[in-house]
């Protein structure tokens, strides 16, 4: 450790620095206008706030919030919002930027945006996460709303926190305004499928590329780092293709068995454990195992659904799966990227993988626009439609273009949204 903490790296620094690479990377592939690229690498607005929240004991937190919106060029905002102490804007910026490429890569008619709250909400009780979320909602709310910038659940949120924000908007506005945010609960206007929608779009990526592999599911292993919301669904819906799951991580260790494991078990025992962890589950031949390990054990899917750059070009050389399906932001740095494509190991980039939530995100925004519901199989088979078209368009471009499935998916996300700049012109 630095002596001196300014000289300390800055992780949400070096996140927005590797998203930054990456669009210069696609700009100089596609030759881009060097006005429009001009325009994509900065943030059409940066809002930072102060939220002071009355403890449960009287006396008062101030922590710091942010709500950055890229660019408006494809429609309204759209990303989540994430409760962390890690929470910066370096950080948010970049995944505002990540959510930019994300929709235009689905073709869903949503521009990049991205929120939270730098804040360790395990150590708030409920009511000050309530007290927290609502006065986050009034300070942000001049930038968001309906036709403007819908956030949703990210990191440590969920429906109940999309519930909150929902009722302080409406409060605010003194109209009914379910359409503010996305991942709110069903009976206040959400969507079925919403919940497992990222999870169900890593599995259906992992499931066109080990097609396009000629890999069969049911010969096949995975691992997931991370068991929160997107790594439990993934692990799930993988695990309904037939693929073994033999280890999964979360903050309280790394989970092996090289047999598989039961994942709705372990599920169940997240869900009744007071930390809502995995400390402490036991099974007949399970291992521990550490999580740096659980990176590099031999495997045909790996699913990195955990935090940003966790396979770095210190372990990029050690890492044995045959495909690596991004299931969270940004969990692979550049350096990494290029041991990886030299070593022929497929990578199904974040920007596609983890997209299930915002595909099915944008059903549930027009379904409350129109007040008309579809069934699950509906949500279904439309979220199956439109990641399948989405895989097909990446891999073929990259093939045609004889390039990376990464640099693939951020070339057609950049044309997508340069083209609409081109289009729209720039105001006055």
């Amino acid at each position: 450790m630095s002596a001196n903490p300014s000289e300390e790296v800055n992780p949400g620094a070096s996140f927005l620095a590797s998203a930054q690479s990456a669009l210069k990377d696609a700009a100089t592939a596609l030759n881009l206008d060097p006005n429009i690229y001009a325009i994509l690498k900065t943030n059409e607005r940066s809002l930072i706030v102060s939220v002071p929240v009355e403890m449960d004991d009287g006396h008062v937190e101030v922590f710091e919030g942010y709500r950055v919106q890229h660019t408006g060029a494809r429609g309204p905002g759209k990303g989540g919002i994430r409760y962390h102490p890690a929470v910066s804007l370096e950080e948010v910026s970049a995944l505002a930027q990540l959510m930019t490429w994300k929709c235009a890569l689905v073709n869903v008619p949503f521009s990049g945006a991205k929120g939270g709250v730098s804040v360790n909400p395990r150590e708030l009780s409920v009511n000050e996460l309530r007290r927290l979320t609502r006065r986050y909602t009034y300070a942000i709310s001049p930038i968001i709303g309906p036709r403007t910038d819908i956030p949703a659940p990210d990191m440590n949120t969920d429906e109940r926190t999309m519930g909150w924000i929902t009722d302080t908007y409406t409060m605010l506005k003194g109209e009914s305004s379910g359409e503010i945010v996305t991942g709110k609960p069903v009976n206040l206007g959400g969507s079925v499928g919403r919940i497992n929608a990222t999870g169900l779009g890593v599995a259906i990526s992992a499931e066109q590329a080990l097609l396009r592999a000629d890999l069969n599911p049911q010969q096949c292993a995975a691992v997931i780092q991370g068991f929160g919301n997107v790594g439990t669904w993934s692990a799930r819906h993988i695990n309904d293709l037939g693929v073994s799951i033999v280890a999964v991580s979360d903050i309280s260790g790394g989970y092996y068995n090289p047999q598989g494991l039961n994942i709705d078990e372990m599920v169940a025992y997240t869900k009744s454990s007071p930390s809502r962890t995995l400390a402490g589950y036991g099974a007949p031949g399970l291992q521990p195992i550490s999580n740096e390990d659980l990176l590099t054990l031999k495997c045909d899917v790996l699913v990195p659904a955990a935090m940003e750059n966790q396979i770095t070009g210190a372990n990029a050389d050690k890492i044995q799966a045959k495909l690596i399906v991004e299931g969270a932001n940004g969990p692979t740095t550049p350096a990494a990227d290029t041991i990886l494509q030299r070593r022929g190991i497929t990578l199904v980039p974040d920007i596609l993988a983890n997209a299930g939530g915002v595909v099915v995100s944008y059903f549930e925004w027009v379904q409350g626009r129109e007040g008309f519901y579809w069934t699950a199989d509906e949500v279904r088979e439309r979220l199956h439609r439109f990641m399948e078209v989405a895989y097909r368009d990446m891999a073929d471009f990259s093939q045609e273009r004889g390039v990376s499935l990464r640099q693939s998916a951020m070339m057609l996300a950049v044309q997508r949204v340069a083209d609409a700049l081109e289009m729209r012109g720039v105001f006055p």
